[in-house]
């Protein structure tokens, strides 16, 4: 399967108004061809919009003025020589539409008009390529900066050990409000500068974390985020009932979690699993009627992380 490139993906994701030309220079249906030329001319343009009392009437081309000029026709109206009813394309379409309007009719430009009609801009090939490009520009300047901020975030601080602490409160059986942890921790990432990669692996080991204490803890419990130079650590702890087998706990589909939570469509069994998956180290310590302690970490130097758990560290239980 061959791969989809990020510019094919912004055909699709950007929109006409992203990318079209707002300043438009328009003609007149009384406008003579000979005006055209001199208008063509001087803005250094190839077809302008012909507007009548502020509504889009046709389109007029060079190719429409080189016609009127080998005929002697300089003196005619442009509404003699305009492109009646043109296709127009809508600001809120995919630039991909556009695209595929250029292949289909062979046009140099599209007028483009907003959801009354009025006229918004106009679209070259020329619009789409510039567009492609600057976004593509702006979304490699922000990596960079990502990337520093990510490189750099502890560099300017002097202490001995510096870290990051996110706290987040988890209230059992409230599953309205779940996910809500997972969501913060990625904003808060994000904002910090961390990879996409990184950001799903801590999203969805937080995910699991605060799932497992909706479901299972008596008196709910919390989530604590430590974001140091090297790692991440994900801390959560309950007041549940603890875990009776926690290799069996491990198992990929088995769950403790009853029927009533599975009936809501949680409680699948792969909450631990997904854990393990996501993180380069994993302690669970679960002694019975106690609490668990889950301690997940992903490292964030590539040599040290492998995208996956090498081992469970099994504490009292």
């Amino acid at each position: 399967m061959s791969q989809v490139t990020r510019l094919q993906e912004l055909v699709y994701e950007l929109k006409v108004v992203e990318v079209m030309t707002t300043k438009v220079i328009t003609v007149t249906p009384q406008t003579t061809m000979a005006e055209l030329r001199e208008v063509l001319r001087q803005h250094r343009i190839s077809g302008a919009p012909v507007l009548e009392n502020g509504k889009l009437v046709g389109i007029v081309s060079i190719e429409d003025l080189i016609k009127a000029l080998a005929a002697g026709e300089m003196n005619v109206a442009v509404r003699d020589r305009m492109a009646q009813e043109p296709v127009v394309l809508r600001t809120d379409d995919p630039v991909v539409l556009a695209v595929d309007y250029f292949t289909r009719y062979g046009f140099g430009r599209f007028p483009v008009v907003d959801k009354n009609g009025n006229l918004a801009g106009l679209l070259t090939q020329g619009d789409i390529t510039h567009g492609l490009l600057k976004k593509l520009e702006v979304e490699y300047h922000e990596e960079e900066v990502r990337r520093y901020r990510a490189s750099h975030i502890f560099e300017d601080i002097a202490s001995d050990h510096t870290s990051v602490s996110l706290h987040y409160d988890v209230v059992a059986h409230e599953f309205e409000h779940a996910g809500e942890a997972s969501s913060k921790i990625k904003r808060a990432l994000n904002r910090l500068g961390f990879s996409p990669q990184i950001i799903r692996r801590a999203a969805i080991v937080v995910y699991e974390a605060e799932m497992n204490i909706i479901i299972h803890a008596s008196e709910g419990g919390a989530l604590v985020v430590e974001v140091r130079p090297d790692r991440i650590i994900v801390r959560a702890v309950d007041t549940g009932p603890g875990i009776p087998d926690i290799e069996r706990a491990m198992e990929p589909g088995f769950s403790t979690a009853p029927e009533w939570v599975r009936e809501m469509g949680f409680g699948a069994g792969m909450g631990l699993s997904n854990i393990k998956r996501c993180t380069d180290e994993m302690r669970l310590q679960s002694p019975l009627g106690v609490h668990t302690l889950l301690e997940a970490v992903i490292y964030l130097d590539q040599e040290r992380s492998h995208g996956g758990n090498r081992g469970v560290q099994k504490g009292s239980r």
